[in-house]
């Protein structure tokens, strides 16, 4: 477990699939309530959440009372969005805040734990993407550093869906890693 700022991080463990699940729901029903057409409540089961720390690495961040407050995935390859691509970069998925448990600024160091994440294994990039209908989030990226470095305007998701993604990086520059 890492202490960062107040918040615990640990990486998560198929027991917690369930809590990421309801994580992302509740992040699924703001963006709808808000007007973002972006993620659906429903759209990742358990079993997703359990490939993803088989395939890379899913950590949650918690309060002092044991509470989650956020979670994040992060892939260390990308092909659907980036293609083929050299081991430069670690790719930063599905950043989830608990909106009513969540310190405010906990997103941004849940951000900022996956760039030390990624500058520890020593690649020098943080990679993302977020849907180009989605300017509050395209924006929010931008203000912790990340720069536009290209579109990809016909992605096409799991469930057959076409859609626009934006793609953002940012150079690390020896972060202290985790």
């Amino acid at each position: 477990m890492i202490i960062d700022d107040g918040i615990l991080f640990r990486q998560a463990a198929e027991k917690d699939a369930g809590t990421l699940v309801r994580l992302h729901d509740q992040a699924a029903r703001w963006m709808q309530k808000h007007g973002i057409d972006q993620w659906k409540p429903g759209d990742k089961d358990a079993a997703h959440f359990r490939a993803r720390m088989d395939d890379g690495e899913v950590w949650l961040g918690g309060d002092c009372d044991g509470r989650v407050v956020g979670a994040y995935e992060l892939w260390w390859s990308d092909e659907d969005a980036w293609g083929v691509q050299p081991p430069v970069a670690g790719y930063v998925h599905r950043l989830m805040v608990e909106r009513e448990a969540a310190p405010a600024g906990a997103g941004r160091r849940l951000l900022e734990h996956a760039e030390r994440r990624i500058a520890g294994t020593g690649r020098e990039r943080a990679r993302l993407d977020c849907v180009s209908t989605n300017p509050r989030l395209l924006a929010y990226y931008r203000a912790a550093g990340y720069r536009v470095v290209g579109e990809l305007p016909n992605k096409v998701g799991k469930d057959g869906r076409t859609y626009g993604v934006i793609l953002l990086e940012k150079r690390l520059d020896r972060l202290s890693a985790v």
